[in-house]
C-alpha cells in the first residue's frame, strides 16, 4: 500500500517518529482511565498546560473519582477547573459524564457499553471529546479527528478543505483496519507532525510526508 494512503501514512510517520505512549495519565485518578474521561474535556479550547493546572488541583483536593465529582459542589469544582478555561460549562459537562458513568454497574461496564451515541447526548460532549473518550479511555476503535488531522489530510490532497468531522473520520475508518491500538498511536503521531512540521505556517523541511504532499509550502 502507498504511502499517499492512510496506511501508508500511519507506517511512514511511525518510521519517522516512533511510539508516542498516548494518553499520559498521572494524577493517580480511580480509576486511571477516569483522568482520560476528564482530560478530554478540559482540553477543549485550552492548551495541555493549562489542563494539567486542573487536574493537579483535582488531585491535590482528592477530587479523583466519578463520586467525587458527583459529591462536589458545582462551586467548588468551577474553582479546581479554572485554569482550563470555560471552567462553568465543563464543570457542568464533567458532571453530566460522571452521572452517565454512575448509571453503568461499574467503571469497566461503563468502558464496554457506553455508546458514541449517549457520549453526544451530554451537553458540551462534540463528536472529537466523544471519540476521545471512546479511544482513549474506553479502547474502543473511534478515531478522533482534530484540527491537525483536518490540515493535515487535506494538504496531502486526501480530504477537501471543507469536509466535515465525520466525513474524514469515515474515510480514516474505511481505509485502516479496526484496530484501536492503530487508531491510537495515529492519532497521537499526527499530533506530532502537525506540532512539528505541519504547522498553519509550516515547516515542509521537516516533514516526513514533503515528497507527497500536494500543498508543500502553501498554508
Amino acid at each position: 500500500m502507498g504511502i499517499k494512503s492512510p496506511l501508508g501514512i500511519y507506517e511512514a510517520l511511525l518510521s519517522r517518529y516512533g511510539p508516542q505512549g498516548w494518553w499520559p495519565i498521572q494524577n493517580n485518578f480511580k480509576p486511571p482511565e477516569w483522568e482520560i474521561c476528564v482530560g478530554a474535556i478540559l482540553t477543549q479550547n485550552t492548551s495541555w498546560n493549562n489542563v494539567e493546572k486542573a487536574l493537579d488541583n483535582l488531585k491535590n483536593n482528592n477530587c479523583v473519582s466519578v463520586r467525587d465529582i458527583l459529591d462536589t459542589r458545582r462551586s467548588e469544582l468551577e474553582r479546581l477547573l479554572k485554569p482550563s478555561g470555560f471552567f462553568r460549562q465543563k464543570s457542568k459537562t464533567l458532571k453530566l459524564l460522571a452521572k452517565l458513568v454512575n448509571t453503568f454497574n461499574s467503571f469497566e461496564d461503563f468502558k464496554r457499553n457506553v455508546t458514541r451515541g449517549a457520549l453526544l447526548k451530554l451537553n458540551g460532549i462534540g463528536p472529537e471529546t466523544a471519540d476521545s473518550i471512546l479511544l482513549y479511555a474506553c479502547g474502543k476503535p473511534s478515531f478522533v479527528v482534530d484540527a491537525y488531522t483536518r490540515r493535515i489530510f487535506h494538504r496531502l490532497g486526501l480530504v477537501g478543505h471543507d469536509a466535515g468531522y465525520e466525513k474524514i473520520r469515515d474515510y480514516l475508518e474505511s481505509n485502516l483496519p479496526k484496530d484501536a491500538s492503530l487508531y491510537n498511536e495515529f492519532h497521537a503521531l499526527i499530533v506530532r507532525l502537525g506540532k512539528e512540521a505541519c504547522r498553519k505556517s509550516p515547516l515542509c523541511m521537516k516533514c516526513p510526508l514533503e515528497d507527497v504532499c500536494e500543498k508543500r509550502g502553501f498554508p
